[in-house]
């Protein structure tokens, strides 16, 4: 299978649905993958971009810690494919042990360990929206609004 490396450009509330939404970004592609999250998961990947450290461990800082406490280390994410309308992601662990899981959290706890987010092909070419490098004002606008909300707006 082939896979697309991606970083996460931000999370963002759609309107008027007031739904999460993960953005990421083709490295070296003109692909964007939006992928609907939930409100917990939202905060976790906007507190791991902004580098926020809550004072107790979220699941994703725990999930971090188990793992390196067995020294155990992520290799990648894959991002699959979209079924039914739900997206679906691996997290593939050092040794070939491969874990199935949601987006969300794969994203959340990639973020956590530096492990590369991979997206695969077919998934890319079912979800991924192409936004060509010279209409970069709708990417501006995005990073924008990404500048001024916080995680916490994320809370319910």
């Amino acid at each position: 299978m082939n896979f697309h490396a991606l970083d996460v450009i931000g999370v963002r509330v759609e309107m008027p649905s007031n739904q999460p939404i993960v953005l990421l970004k083709e490295i070296g592609g003109v692909r964007y993958l939006p992928i609907w999250i939930g409100a917990v998961e939202a905060t976790a990947i906007a507190f791991a971009q902004q580098g926020v450290t809550p004072p107790r461990p979220l699941t994703h800082d725990l999930m971090k810690d188990l793992l390196a406490s067995l020294q155990v280390s992520i290799d990648s994410i894959h991002l699959t494919e979209l079924k039914d309308g739900i997206f679906y992601s691996l997290i593939n662990l050092q040794g070939g042990v491969i874990v199935s899981s949601r987006p969300s959290d794969a994203i959340a706890i990639a973020l956590r360990t530096g492990a590369p987010i991979l997206a695969s092909e077919a998934l890319l070419s079912d979800a991924g929206i192409e936004i060509p490098d010279q209409s970069d004002d709708e990417v501006e606008k995005f990073k924008e609004f990404l500048d001024q909300i916080n995680p916490e707006d994320f809370l319910g």
